[in-house]
């Protein structure tokens, strides 16, 4: 008895402390709005997409920019030695001296047979494809979150009814003691009511550990550290409210899904997007047509300009002779030379050279990597396609199971209803009749545990139902919220 009397306070203490933390401080109250976008902005799933998205977004950008002529430049520096052509004066030199070469290139397609535009619009699709499985992964894992929530919420209810129950058996415990002290009822009754008790206060502890199970499931899907604070935030849900959209057909349903639903818009933008990979694939086969320019210069340190200055003249050794015989004197002109080297800049400027081409680029024999290319384009196409057809039925089917899930949860939310109803009619009934010693403790007890089991099954087949109906929202691209 001492040992049931410390489980029922420390149930009640954990019961209490919920509430009192739940009510304590707003910051640790979550809403199922705040649940799913904290799901959205931590989910790991999310982020790793996120990042899928901006490679794609990266590869459509470097295949637009791949329109952009290709220019390149080099330049070199060097030393030669011993006997070699110079660069420059393209004669032989025996000594050696410096170079420096300096060139550049420029490249510009001119037609591909739409290679280039083909590639783009495929990454592009393949974009728009990446961004659509983003947001189909935003959806589902705010629906899994909701599918939590509802699931916390329907422990914290629970609980509720587990205290409920424990406080019905301790009146009357007491007041089944005070009938036994006064002589009117046996012993018996009070140790059958005792031990009702204790069941009771075990139900309600398995409740406690099964909300504190749910908090830990719903924290671990939101990527939320453990030790944090948290209480949910409970909602005024009227099921009425909710079960508007079962008034929908599930082909309408299907129809209004496959409108925006991620994974069959992703299906269609990578059936877009393997059509022009197979066009652009066929674009290998023909001739391109391109256009360039070039342009570069040298420098050799051994390239010098030669300087002549005249020194006047020297009488030579040699006489010339006339006709008659005399001699005359023979004068050389004198000059020295001197040399400078050529600056860097001037020979660069002497040395430029410019040329303009046209090319074509003729595909006739590379190991028919391009024909297997198309073919491999044609199989990737094919996949695509049975991929979409696959995600549009695996859609409608889900649609259609939803639809007929929330249609069945209607009527076990109303058939649960009606058997609660009766529960609690019941249990007033024997309540009166024990008060007034006209039926047995048994009875009583065996009415009120089927009332207590009609109101869990209640609180199931609600919690059941809004999630059937959410799944439904789900569908129609409706935010989830209650």
């Amino acid at each position: 008895m001492h040992r049931f009397l410390t489980l029922f306070l420390v149930s009640l203490l954990i019961v209490q402390g919920s509430h009192a933390q739940q009510g304590g401080n707003m910051d640790n109250v979550w809403s199922l709005e705040r649940c799913v976008q904290y799901a959205i902005d931590h989910n790991i799933s999310i982020k790793q997409d996120s990042l899928n998205a901006r490679l794609a977004r990266y590869t459509l950008k470097q295949s637009v920019l791949s329109q952009l002529p290709v220019v390149s430049a080099n330049g070199s520096y060097g030393k030669s030695f011993g006997r070699s052509i110079n660069p420059t004066t393209n004669q032989f030199v025996d000594a050696g001296y410096d170079f420096v070469s300096a060139s550049g290139t420029g490249n510009l397609l001119l037609f591909g047979w739409m290679q280039v535009r083909n590639t783009i619009e495929k990454n592009r699709y393949s974009l728009e494809a990446y961004l659509a499985d983003l947001d189909q992964l935003k959806d589902d894992v705010s629906l899994n979150v909701a599918n939590s929530f509802l699931t916390t919420l329907l422990a914290q209810e629970q609980i509720n009814i587990s205290k409920n129950q424990v406080d019905l058996s301790k009146a009357q415990l007491a007041q089944t003691r005070a009938f036994t002290d006064a002589g009117r009822l046996p012993e018996l009754n009070v140790a059958q009511l005792e031990s009702q008790l204790a069941t009771d206060s075990s139900n309600l502890i398995n409740s406690i550990a099964n909300y504190n199970s749910a908090v830990l499931d719903l924290k671990s899907l939101l990527n939320l550290d453990f030790a944090v604070p948290f209480s949910i935030k409970i909602p005024d849900v009227e099921v009425r409210d909710q079960m508007m959209v079962s008034n929908l057909q599930p082909e309408e349903v299907y129809q209004k899904a496959r409108t925006h639903f991620g994974s069959v818009k992703s299906s269609i933008l990578r059936v877009s997007a393997a059509e022009k990979g197979l066009a652009a694939s066929k674009g290998n086969l023909y001739p391109q047509f391109s256009v360039g320019y070039q342009v570069g210069s040298n420098w050799a340190s051994n390239y010098y300009n030669y300087i002549t200055t005249p020194t006047g003249y020297t009488q030579s050794p040699y006489y010339a002779l006339d006709s008659a015989g005399h001699q005359y004197p023979i004068y050389t002109p004198g000059s020295t030379v001197t040399t400078s080297p050529i600056p860097l800049g001037t020979q660069l400027n002497n040395n430029l050279r410019q040329t303009v081409f046209v090319g074509v680029n003729v595909p006739i024999l590379n190991g028919w990597q391009s024909q297997y290319a198309i073919r491999q384009a044609r199989i990737n196409l094919e996949t695509q396609e049975l991929n979409e057809y696959n995600a549009e039925l695996t859609l409608k089917q889900n649609v259609y199971k939803a639809h007929n899930n929330a249609l069945n949860s209607i009527q076990k939310y109303y058939a649960a209803k009606r058997a609660d109803e009766a529960a609690k009619r019941a249990l007033d009934f024997a309540t009166k009749r024990y008060d007034l010693g006209l039926t047995s403790t048994v009875d009583l007890l065996v009415t009120q545990n089927s009332a207590f089991t009609a109101a869990a099954n209640l609180a199931l087949a609600k919690y059941d139902l809004i999630f059937k109906l959410k799944v439904i929202d789900y569908y129609l691209g409706k935010e989830l919220k209650l």
